[in-house]
């Protein structure tokens, strides 16, 4: 998935109010761009952080920039905008291009299961059960080569575990399907200290018969792709 216009460096002031960052432009101009992440962004937001912004002259849209990467200036990035995984895995469920899902050939976006939920996406085929995908973007690292869900205390992402663990239940696939949205990470893990709830209902829907999935990107200013499965848990010592 290419970015719609060309994206421009920038260097972050603040976050704050969640979905508002403030941020300076290289010709030294002060901007508020949008940030399409409510989640923590635990290690993304320190100020001076190189980021990049996507502009964009939409006169219905009252801020004119989108933040959609974290430079680590290593060669590494990190996509900070989570509505993009939905819009990259669709297009890579589509053309089949996720080994463990391939054998799926309709794509349906947000159907509704469970308790006033909506499923990511619902992949039906003749002769297999539905498979139910939740999508997590994960951006949290807190240790070299290592990702971690969530950053944050999350009710919702409970909720979810639960629900897909009653759709295992009843005969059909369940998967849990972590996005990472950063190029230094090759094995992804629960972040249970943060939300030991969560922890416990991934472990019970594990139990139940969800699938975990873990896909890596790679992320450039000018797109994000899907790249190769990443290990779940950590890596040996």
């Amino acid at each position: 998935m290419l970015f719609q216009t060309e994206l421009v460096p920038a260097r972050l002031v603040k976050r704050y109010k969640r979905f508002l960052a403030d941020c300076i432009l290289d010709d030294g101009r002060e901007v508020t761009a949008h940030c399409a992440n409510p989640g923590s962004m635990m290690g993304l937001k320190d100020e001076g952080t190189k980021i990049w912004l996507e502009p964009n002259d939409d006169p219905k849209k009252k801020l004119k920039y989108g933040w959609r990467l974290v430079d680590h200036e290593n060669g590494h990035f990190t996509g900070v905008d989570t509505s993009l995984p939905n819009r990259v895995l669709r297009a890579g469920l589509e053309a089949q291009a996720i080994e463990a899902l391939a054998a799926y050939t309709t794509v349906r976006p947000e159907v509704k299961y469970g308790e006033n939920s909506r499923v990511d996406f619902l992949l039906s085929q003749n002769g297999l059960p539905d498979a139910y995908v939740e999508v997590k973007s994960v951006t949290l690292s807190r240790t070299r080569g290592q990702a971690e869900f969530p950053d944050s205390v999350t009710a919702r992402g409970t909720k979810h575990m639960h629900e897909l663990a009653q759709v295992a239940r009843a005969g059909h696939r369940a998967v849990l399907l972590y996005l990472v949205q950063r190029t230094d990470c090759t094995h992804v893990d629960i972040a249970a200290d943060i939300d030991p709830k969560y922890a416990a209902a991934h472990a019970d829907a594990t139990k139940a018969g969800v699938e975990t999935i873990c896909i890596g990107t790679h992320i450039t200013p000018q797109g994000i792709t899907l790249a190769a499965p990443l290990a779940l848990g950590r890596p040996a010592r």
